[in-house]
């Protein structure tokens, strides 16, 4: 199994006939992700590379039961985009768009929560998901992810920062560990997807047999993560926490990342995690060797 998408995930992508929709939707297609239709107002009727578009969300899951959306749209348009996606029926809607104020971040967030409750938000400001030799959706380089084995060990990962999504991925395919699934929620300060969204599905699947966790300053999310993982997950994990340097109250790349006196600081949120039962790297290479050490012990 995998979490949150599948080989059977069916793919429309907003904003296809855009340069980074394009761009990145064929990559997907081509990773052999189930990418059946693209959306742009005004332009249905077209193709790209042999993918219909649609004007409207709403014609592209009629014409082809898509189940998952792809959003690649300016910050000005993500909200309407998303919204948009959930009000067609769809129930996973990937965005990577950065740059989409907090506000609307929110306003989004609690919209979803009251009128759509079936349809999760993975994003925005995120690298997306890859349950490798299954599906792929988002910016994360395929080759870089070690298909799972049947009889495993197999790890699932979660990070908020991209690059270390994709590092994650790469210290495990040198070591030949398999991933499940990839999930890389995003370091905007109102994810759709949380940590504890991520570990709670990992700690059900029987195709998870390790989680990796990659976390970083600011906020408290990765301490709540810690209070769960020490009273519902039993499946050995492993996790670095970046910006151990980070002075305090600087903002480090995302939005989220601040440190604001002694809350959210690198130190704190990895003794939160050491007291969970949580083997804590100090770099993300140290993380890897963590996990193999976890799985050659499976």
């Amino acid at each position: 199994m995998a979490i949150f998408v599948d080989e059977n995930t069916k793919v429309i992508v907003q904003g296809l006939t855009g340069g980074q929709g394009k761009y990145h939707g064929l990559r997907n297609r081509d990773y052999g992700t189930q990418v059946v239709a693209g959306v742009t107002p005004g332009k249905g009727g077209q193709d790209i590379d042999g993918i219909p578009i649609f004007n409207t969300v709403a014609e592209a899951v009629e014409a082809t039961g898509a189940t998952a959306s792809f959003a690649t749209v300016p910050p000005k348009f993500a909200p309407g985009a998303i919204m948009e996606a959930a009000e067609a029926g769809i129930g996973f809607i990937v965005c990577i768009t950065e740059g989409i104020p907090a506000q609307d971040e929110a306003k989004v967030f609690n919209r979803l929560k009251r009128d759509f409750p079936g349809t999760r938000l993975l994003g925005p400001n995120c690298p997306g998901i890859i349950s490798p030799g299954k599906c792929n959706i988002g910016i994360t380089a395929g080759e870089i992810a070690q298909l799972p084995t049947a009889d495993g060990p197999n790890v699932g990962i979660v990070s908020r920062s991209g690059t270390l999504t994709y590092q994650a991925l790469y210290e495990l395919k040198q070591r030949g560990i398999g991933v499940s699934t990839c999930v890389g929620i995003g370091g905007d300060p109102v994810p759709g997807t949380n940590f504890i969204d991520c570990l709670s599905e990992f700690q059900s699947d029987p195709e998870t047999h390790a989680i990796m966790m990659l976390g970083e300053i600011g906020g408290s999310a990765e301490e709540e993560a810690a209070e769960y993982i020490a009273a519902n997950v039993t499946k050995p994990m492993s996790a670095y926490i970046a910006g151990v340097t980070a002075p305090a109250g600087k903002k480090m790349g995302h939005a989220g990342a601040i440190v604001s006196g002694n809350k959210g600081t690198a130190q704190g949120k990895m003794d939160a995690l050491a007291a969970a039962g949580v083997k804590v790297g100090l770099n993300p290479t140290e993380a890897g060797e963590l996990m193999a050490e976890i799985v050659a012990a499976l």
